[in-house]
């Protein structure tokens, strides 16, 4: 008797990383890129309306600015990852693009705060949506041992597409008069034209299509992979002619089996976004404070943006050296420290060096947390557990840059308060990853 033929999961998790494997991660990466774009242009364009005389907000209303589209990205990440848990990772990913394209235009042409803020809410329903599902996507290609390099890879577009808001921020936005703003936001539109292409190049995932039942479909993906391998005769694996899973509740990660990494999980995303959230949204504002001058401002957080690709760089390597578990630890121990000398740093020299540092540390730190999140979680509730922590990190998104005022207000509109505090919430974050399970190099759970 012959040795029984691999799943279709075995013979993706035996490939090696192949060109079809660099596809997929670009077209996810890219569709990621935009949305860094737009949240890190939203930190520039408050500090420009703010300064436009049509709207000259104070500091209350640049806050509700900042955290109304993380109330969106809340709602939209859970919400995004119930509906790939049900419809597929592929629609709903390009339907999130097309949505915050939609309404990057809409916030672009804004005339009252009230529809500033109504546009920047639809948005984060986008960003809040794509994020989750796409890292449950490029998780379920990745071969086995790749699998935690390919997801930080995937988060290290967020670098890009964070520099080229800092860039948009510091070449168009102080350029082009009071509808600076508005130009860089119109360019954050620019997902809309990329959800075309995005459908037509990204594949379904094999593990969602075989919950459904839909096997001749998932065979053909599987053999798209193969054969960018070289693989041309592959041994083909069992029909699995599964019923349909019932839909997944949020419930569910609470039964016994899942209930410790879920809160686990959600400490560390809501602690993570939290002091990410609340210093590099804020950041433009606070350095036009403490140096008198937004161009100059504006040019300081583009050398700090410049950072990000080598904290992803570097975790991308580690996450495999060392695992999850402690690449994560590491990073956000890191950040913490950065964080604290940050909040001391008073001269340009000193503020540039410490932001570019916690720049670096905390992007290596949320490309492991992307990596461990959908791979912790079987295949039928990964988009719906991976969309809940993030929606549960989305509420710290909320409340810090809102907290951020009485942070200033408490040290006299200096920093160091604001930045004590992320500190500290680094560290819990930094605890709590210590009690997460390690999945290196070991297959998904069906």
């Amino acid at each position: 008797m012959g040795a029984e033929p691999p799943t279709r999961n075995q013979r993706l998790d035996r490939l090696p990383f192949n060109r079809a494997h660099r596809k997929l991660l670009s077209a996810c990466g890219i569709g990621w890129a935009f949305d860094a774009m737009d949240v890190g242009l939203v930190s520039f364009v408050v500090a420009a309306v703010a300064a436009d005389p049509h709207f000259a907000l104070d500091d209350a209303q640049r806050s509700w600015v900042l955290s109304i589209g993380f109330l969106g990205m809340a709602v939209g990440a859970m919400l995004g990852g119930v509906l790939a848990d049900r419809f597929g990772r592929t629609t709903v990913f390009t339907a999130t693009l097309v949505v915050f394209g939609l309404a990057s235009g809409a916030m672009a042409l804004s005339w009252s705060l009230a529809m500033l803020l109504a546009a920047r809410f639809v948005i984060g329903l986008g960003l809040g949506s794509e994020l989750p599902v796409a890292s449950t996507l490029v998780s379920e290609f990745a071969p086995a041992t790749h699998r935690g390099r390919m997801t930080v890879m995937l988060e290290a577009f967020w670098a890009v597409g964070w520099t080229l808001a800092a860039a948009i921020g510091y070449f168009v936005i102080p350029s082009t008069g009071d509808w600076g703003w508005r130009w860089a936001l119109l360019i954050g539109a620019l997902p809309l034209a990329y959800a075309i292409v995005a459908r037509l190049h990204i594949p379904e995932s094999v593990r969602f299509l075989e919950s459904r039942g839909r096997d001749e479909e998932a065979e053909r993906s599987v053999r798209h992979f193969e054969r960018a391998s070289g693989v041309e005769a592959p041994v083909a694996s069992p029909y699995r002619h599964v019923a349909v899973r019932p839909r997944t509740r949020v419930r569910a990660l609470f039964s016994a089996r899942y209930r410790r990494r879920t809160v686990v999980i959600w400490l560390t995303w809501f602690f993570v976004n939290f002091s990410y959230y609340g210093a590099f949204t804020w950041m433009p504002s606070l350095l036009a404070h403490q140096f008198g001058s937004l161009t100059r401002s504006f040019g300081y957080t583009l050398l700090i943006s410049l950072a990000q690709l080598p904290g992803y760089a570097l975790a991308a390597w580690l996450v495999e050296v060392w695992g999850r578990r402690w690449t994560l630890c590491i990073f956000l121990a890191a950040s913490a420290g950065m964080a604290m000398l940050f909040a001391g740093s008073g001269s340009p020299a000193s503020v540039i060096v410490f932001g570019m540092l916690l720049s670096l540390a905390n992007m290596g730190a949320w490309g492991v947390l992307y990596a461990v999140t959908p791979e912790i979680y079987p295949t039928g509730m990964r988009a719906t557990a991976s969309g809940s922590a993030a929606a549960v990190g989305r509420l710290a998104a909320i409340a810090a840059p809102l907290l951020v005022p009485s942070f200033l207000a408490a040290s006299d509109g200096d920093k160091s308060v604001a930045f004590l505090v992320f500190a500290a919430a680094f560290v819990v974050a930094c605890v709590a990853s210590l009690l997460l399970p390690e999945r290196a190099g070991r297959s998904l759970e069906d």
